[in-house]
């Protein structure tokens, strides 16, 4: 069994940063690629980031690109999420997950986080 904890969200200033870590343990924690997804209230869970787990290839969401960052250190098993520039219609709960069942075109995953809450504020 995997498991996934993100951590790093808060309440913030329109135009802030934070940066979301997500550590995943697990004897048999393996995965070729892990993401960053969220909804906010009243909205369906909406793709932010990926990345491969051994090469580092990143994908965003289109209207993502430039203000976050996707990154990963394979030794501690954890997973980041850079935001920058952030405006309040980034408020919503964010969630990592691992061991895609599919990749790029749609990505879907086999693990969870149980999400940390992002607000930001006008």
């Amino acid at each position: 069994q995997v498991q996934l904890v993100e951590s790093g969200g808060g309440l913030v200033q329109a135009g802030a940063s934070l940066r979301l870590s997500c550590t995943a343990s697990g004897p048999t924690f393996t995965t070729s690629a892990m993401g960053w997804f969220r909804q906010a209230p009243g909205k369906e869970r909406e793709f932010v980031a990926a990345i491969t787990w051994s090469g580092g290839n990143t994908y965003y969401a289109d209207s993502l690109k430039g203000r976050f960052t996707i990154s990963r250190d394979t030794a501690k098993n954890t997973l980041y999420l850079q935001m920058n520039s952030l405006k309040p219609e980034d408020t919503a709960v964010y969630y990592c997950a691992a061991d895609p069942t599919t990749i790029i075109t749609t990505w879907a995953f086999n693990y969870w986080g149980q999400g940390t809450q992002v607000t930001v504020s006008s």
